[in-house]
C-alpha cells in the first residue's frame, strides 16, 4: 500500500500583513521540530507570498496561494497567474475553495482550466470539493459531478501532484464539523470514485484532506481516520500556538 504523507496546510484568506506574516513564520518556525514525515504548509494572502518566500528558502515550511488564473499571463486586471506564484516560492495552490466557488462565480470549468494551469507550471494544486448544507442528502451526486468536471483531461500522472480537499461548506466558519465518521465516509467514497476512474493504484496514492472548522480539539479524532490524510485549517491557522498543535495531532 502507497504510503501517503500527511499534510497540515493553513489557509489564511484575507488575513494578515506581509509584517503580520513575518512575525507568524518567526514564531511558527521552532514549533515545527522534528515533523519528520508531515508537511506543513502555509497559505497567505497574495501580498504576502514573496516575503514568506524569501523567510522559508531552505526551511520545512511549505508555502502555497490562495488561488490563480488559468491564463499564463496578459491583460487580466487583478489576476495572478502561476508562474508569478512559483516565482514567490510557492509550491502548492488552492483551486475551487468553496469561497471562490460561491462569492466568486469559479465554476467546474473554470477550476478545470485552473487545475491545469497550475499543473503545466509545475504547481501541486490542492482541488476543494464540497456540498452546501441543502446538498448534503446528495453529497455523492455533488462530489461525483466536482471530481469529473474539475479532473477533465487530467492523465494518472498528473493526479500524482494532486491534493484533494474535502471541505463541506456547511462546516466552514461556522464552528459545526462533520464528525471524524462521516468526514471518513465521504472522503473514503472519493477514493473509490478515483480507483473506479483511474485505478486502485491512484486511488491509494492520492492524498486527501479534510477541512472545515478544524481546531486542535478535534484534529486529533479526524486524522485518526483512515482515509484522512490531514487537514485544511482555517481560522485555527492564524495564530500560530493552535496551528501546531494540529499539526502535532498529525504526529500521533
Amino acid at each position: 500500500m502507497t504510503m501517503r504523507h500527511p499534510l497540515i496546510a493553513g489557509n489564511w484568506k484575507m488575513h494578515k500583513t506581509p509584517q503580520e506574516t513575518e512575525e507568524f513564520i518567526v514564531e511558527l518556525l521552532p514549533k515545527l521540530a522534528g515533523v519528520g514525515e508531515i508537511e506543513v504548509l502555509i497559505i497567505p494572502p497574495f501580498t504576502s507570498l514573496d516575503r514568506s518566500g524569501t523567510l522559508l528558502q531552505g526551511k520545512s515550511l511549505q508555502l502555497g496561494a490562495q488561488d490563480l488564473h488559468y491564463e499564463a499571463e496578459g491583460a487580466f486586471t487583478g489576476g495572478i497567474s502561476a508562474r508569478m506564484l512559483a516565482a514567490c516560492g510557492c509550491k502548492y495552490v488552492l483551486v475551487g475553495h468553496s469561497e471562490r466557488r460561491e462569492l466568486f462565480g469559479d465554476d467546474d470549468t473554470i477550476v478545470a482550466r485552473k487545475l491545469n494551469a497550475a499543473l503545466d507550471s509545475d504547481l501541486m494544486p490542492i482541488l476543494c470539493i464540497g456540498e452546501t448544507l441543502s446538498e448534503h442528502d446528495l453529497v455523492e451526486e455533488k462530489i461525483t459531478r466536482q471530481l469529473t468536471q474539475d479532473l477533465t483531461g487530467v492523465g494518472g500522472k498528473a493526479l500524482a501532484k494532486i491534493t484533494i480537499a474535502y471541505e463541506p461548506i456547511w462546516a466552514i466558519g461556522t464552528g459545526k464539523t462533520a464528525t471524524p465518521e462521516v468526514a471518513q465516509e465521504t472522503i473514503s467514497m472519493i477514493r473509490r470514485w478515483i480507483a473506479s476512474h483511474y485505478d486502485e493504484a491512484a486511488a491509494q496514492g492520492t492524498r486527501i484532506l479534510y477541512g472545515g472548522s478544524v481546531k486542535p480539539a478535534n484534529a486529533v479524532s479526524l486524522l485518526a481516520q483512515p482515509d484522512i490524510d490531514g487537514a485544511l485549517v482555517g481560522g485555527a491557522a492564524l495564530v500560530p500556538g493552535s496551528f501546531a498543535q494540529i499539526v502535532d495531532a498529525a504526529r500521533l
